[in-house]
């Protein structure tokens, strides 16, 4: 059997490295903050057996782009070695040069994008980890955020593992590491039955590409394929965060990998192991409201129809007399056109974003803070000046950006502003790979609804109920959709325990 580390009493206080395990991120520029939203995890994605797989995977990686844009990595594979490139910045940047695809040949490649929860942003932070075993080499890819990394951690370091990365992803590789069992799966899955929380994992070792879920499924992953050019020509498989990447490769979308899965696919093909038994999924809400790209299916549900549906139900909930409905771009467009819709109200372009502003680029001064939000929107005042106005967005979180795009439609003629949310409101920080902030500094769980609309300047406020939201996701409501999602960042009922945050002496339940 192999030797388990030595779980560790709890601690008094955590590392710099946990200081925050929410997932709020205080050690990056206050600007990558400035947008008030909950912020990217991670993307992931694989192809096993394809011509330039590395450009295959650039390519998946560019699709994924939304969900993290501080960084990103592909690892390939050539059949005797193993190739590398990482680099801080959007995959364009990182892989645009043919030069640097060069670098990378074979037929089988991993990537990731990263939006840092923990760990700082470092190239010894990027993915894929990479590190050379008895066994090879193998490349991990890990979306979502290990809750008991730094208790492992310490006991790891203990046995004399040395961390070359703050990330809690280096965890499998060192768990991998130690493991006594022979071979690569029963290894991966040795690591897997020590870690709690919320990952899907993309990992690459000489024989095989695995895509892993955590038990609960809680983040995504899906399997595709590529046909071979003839009937006799064995297929390519990829693995991905989301069916959008599909599309942009060529693959057809086989089926999600299932919460607690292991998927393996090598030259006999894909099998699938279960070590932890048939699980019930507890899949991220968010995903539906926010994070996934619209174009992608995630668990049979079309994103961008669910968006729509959320603002058809948001609509019958909280209808207002108003002139123009107006979405916050771009995530609140499809809620809105659904909020049009049932309400009978014009849909309008209100408010433009500028989609080439990245990270602010002038000196982060409080001032150039302020203004910020402006570099990101602008109104258009002919459609707001005079206008009842219903602004639609999906979410808010410290209430900072909503407040100051209410003052803009307000400054751009705006007669009344009413604000529309097309998710309940966010009362809790999240633990499983989403940046959020800490409770204290969630709009919604320091005030009421009175309250909240009082500080954003609107006339009314709203926000999409519970049995609303499921019936937009097919289920008859709240009752009916118990126990499929997690939605611990309304409600406060965590699906996985919060081992290093309780060790801490945090209280996720406490402002």
């Amino acid at each position: 059997m192999p030797i388990r580390p030595t779980v560790p009493q709890a601690a008094t206080s955590c590392s710099p490295a946990a200081a925050c395990p929410s997932g709020h991120r205080d050690d990056v520029p206050p600007q990558w903050h400035d947008d008030d939203k909950p912020h990217e995890e991670c993307g992931v994605f694989g192809v096993w057996n394809v011509k330039d797989a590395s450009a295959l995977t650039a390519l998946g990686l560019h699709a994924l782009q939304h969900r993290g844009q501080e960084a990103t990595g592909i690892v390939s594979y050539d059949g005797e070695r193993f190739h590398t490139h990482k680099g801080l910045g959007l995959v364009g940047d990182v892989f645009g040069d043919a030069r640097v695809m060069a670098t990378l040949p074979g037929h089988r490649a991993v990537g990731h994008n990263r939006y840092a929860t923990t760990g700082a942003t470092l190239i010894r932070n990027v993915q894929p980890l990479f590190a050379d075993f008895e066994f090879g080499g193998l490349a991990v890819a890990h979306n979502g955020n290990l809750t008991n990394a730094e208790t492992l951690k310490r006991a790891l370091v203990r046995r004399g593992c040395i961390f070359q990365s703050t990330t809690d992803s280096e965890v499998f590789i060192h768990l991998i590491a130690i493991s006594l069992y022979a071979s690569v799966i029963d290894r991966l899955i040795d690591a897997l039955k020590q870690v709690l929380g919320a990952y899907s994992l993309v990992v690459l070792s000489r024989d095989a590409l695995i895509g892993v879920r955590d038990p609960l499924g809680v983040r995504p992953l899906i399997l595709g394929r590529i046909p071979g050019e003839t009937e006799s020509d064995p297929a390519s498989w990829v693995l991905a965060s989301e069916t959008c990447a599909l599309d942009i490769v060529g693959a057809e979308f086989v089926r999600d990998v299932e919460p607690g899965e292991v998927v393996i696919i090598d030259n006999d093909g894909v099998r699938s192991v279960k070590p932890f038994g048939e699980q019930k999924g507890r899949f991220c809400v968010f995903e539906y409201i926010y994070f996934a790209r619209p174009d992608s299916v995630l668990d049979g549900v079309p994103v961008y129809e669910a968006r729509k549906r959320i603002g058809v139900e948001l609509a019958r909930e909280s209808g207002v007399e108003a002139d123009v409905i107006v979405p916050v771009p771009d995530s609140g467009v499809p809620s809105a056109m659904g909020y049009a819709m049932a309400s009978g109200i014009p849909f309008e372009l209100g408010i433009i974003r500028n989609h080439y502003v990245g990270r602010t680029f002038i000196e982060p001064t409080d001032q150039i803070r302020h203004l910020g939000v402006k570099l990101k929107h602008s109104t258009n005042r002919p459609v707001l000046d005079g206008k009842r106005v219903v602004l639609v967005d999906d979410s808010i979180v410290r209430g900072t950006t909503s407040r100051k795009i209410v003052d803009m439609v307000r400054a751009a003629g705006a007669r009344e502003v009413h604000m529309r949310i097309s998710s309940p409101p966010t009362t809790h920080s999240c633990f499983y790979g989403i940046d959020t902030p800490e409770r204290s500094k969630l709009l919604a769980a320091q005030h009421d609804l009175k309250e909240m609309a009082e500080l954003i300047g609107v006339d009314s406020l709203a926000f999409i109920s519970f049995d609303g939201l499921y019936r937009a996701l097919g289920h008859e409501g709240r009752e009916a959709a118990a126990g499929r999602y997690c939605d611990a960042c309304f409600t406060g009922d965590y699906p996985i325990a919060l081992v290093d945050y309780e060790a801490a002496g945090g209280d996720p339940h406490c402002a």
